[in-house]
């Protein structure tokens, strides 16, 4: 009899946890979605200066994360300055000294996916249009990433005409880590780096830090943080700037940006082997290469490849490969259906939890090896959606 009132007093717990999870994800859809608060109107500020649109990223707090509430603010005003024939120029940039992104709003989108929640569904979706519209932009945009760069800052800069880093500046693809994939059009630009360059910072989640930004492909331009201001009105006198106009007055001020050391590319001593052990069909033969080669260096990258999540390692490889010979549309379609069935499986659920919930940096990969991710897990990864829930550029 004990045993069953013990099972019995469960039963409400349980519903009462997963209501409140639910009630959770309600509250923070609405501070996500919520058009009309003034609070959340601040969080992206966007303006019109004479020919030119100003996007401002306002979230310092918390590194001007991207949530869905921005996405709906940025795209219709992208769009309705695209269409404006007076208008010559878009640039974007963050608040505060930390971060120009420093990624999406991953948290409020894993809530969301425990219990269902469409939010989850139209994060990727909506972030992934945006993505496109900077990449397809009639304008020329310029997106000044002073700061932490990472997924959806990415984004937000990396399919744009002009993208200026600073010395503060860093940039990392870290998806592997929690059990995602570079998403945000990865599979598009990380294989046009050279070499397989791309690859190595996808799997590894390497960190390029200052003017290495620029010296990998994902920077335009280098620019000392305290000459930004001044590059920032410059650009915004321009009175018709084209493409050539804007490039000679970045190229003036990096040209000024002689107190940071211009030193050899990090990664230059290590292209030959990134280029030859990283090129490899399948993860399989990736570990196999880094085994056989056995410099230090190739056993600390091994060292870090174990500890990322198999499923995500082998679907970013295939993303990657794929994504060489497909335009930037079918990358986000395809990407798309990535993050959809992340969310269907466990691996980024956990990710999170260990690298940005409970932050104990432990998680429990399933599977736990290589081996355990079958092709057909792969292949399902890959799969359509519904023709109702397909993205649609």
């Amino acid at each position: 009899m004990a045993e069953k009132k013990k099972e019995a007093d469960k039963k409400p717990r349980a519903m009462l946890s997963r209501g409140l999870r639910r009630l959770n994800v309600v509250f923070m859809h609405m501070r996500m979605a919520a058009p009309f608060s003034s609070s959340v109107e601040d969080e992206v500020i966007l303006q019109k200066i004479d020919t030119k649109g100003v996007i401002t990223l306002n979230r310092p707090k918390a590194l001007n994360a991207l949530n869905l509430t921005m996405i709906r603010k940025i795209m219709p005003k992208m769009t309705e300055w695209e269409n404006d024939p007076k208008m010559t120029m878009v640039l974007i940039k963050g608040v505060g000294d930390k971060a120009f992104c420093a990624g999406g709003d991953i948290r409020a989108v894993t809530e969301a996916g425990k219990v269902g929640d469409k939010l989850a569904q139209d994060f990727f979706k909506e972030e992934y249009i945006l993505n496109n519209k900077i990449g397809t932009y009639h304008l020329p945009y310029v997106a000044l990433i002073d700061g932490i760069t990472m997924g959806g800052g990415v984004g937000l800069s990396v399919h744009g005409t002009f993208r200026v880093a600073t010395e503060k500046t860093l940039f990392a693809m870290p998806e592997t880590g929690i059990g995602l994939f570079p998403d945000v059009g990865g599979g598009y630009f990380l294989p046009r780096l050279g070499g397989k360059l791309g690859i190595y910072l996808a799997l590894t989640g390497f960190r390029l830090k200052g003017r290495d930004v620029q010296k990998a492909g994902v920077a335009t331009h280098f620019v000392q943080s305290n000459k930004l201001a001044n590059l920032e009105q410059s650009l915004l006198k321009l009175e018709n700037p084209m493409p050539q106009n804007i490039a000679s007055v970045i190229q003036d001020f990096q040209q000024q940006s002689t107190d940071i050391p211009d030193n050899e590319f990090i990664l230059a001593q290590h292209i030959d082997k990134i280029n030859t052990l990283f090129n490899g069909a399948t993860m399989e033969e990736i570990f196999k290469n880094l085994e056989e080669d056995g410099s230090e260096w190739a056993s600390q990258q091994l060292a870090i490849l174990k500890k990322m999540s198999p499923t995500s390692m082998k679907v970013t490889l295939r993303q990657l490969l794929e994504g060489e010979s497909k335009s930037l549309q079918e990358c986000l379609i395809m990407e798309y259906r990535l993050s959809q069935r992340c969310l269907e499986d466990k691996d980024f659920f956990e990710g999170v939890r260990a690298v940005l919930v409970d932050k104990d940096q432990n998680p429990k990969w399933k599977p736990s090896s290589l081996a355990g991710v079958t092709p057909q897990k792969v292949d399902w990864y890959f799969s359509p959606l519904p023709s109702e829930r397909e993205l649609v550029l």
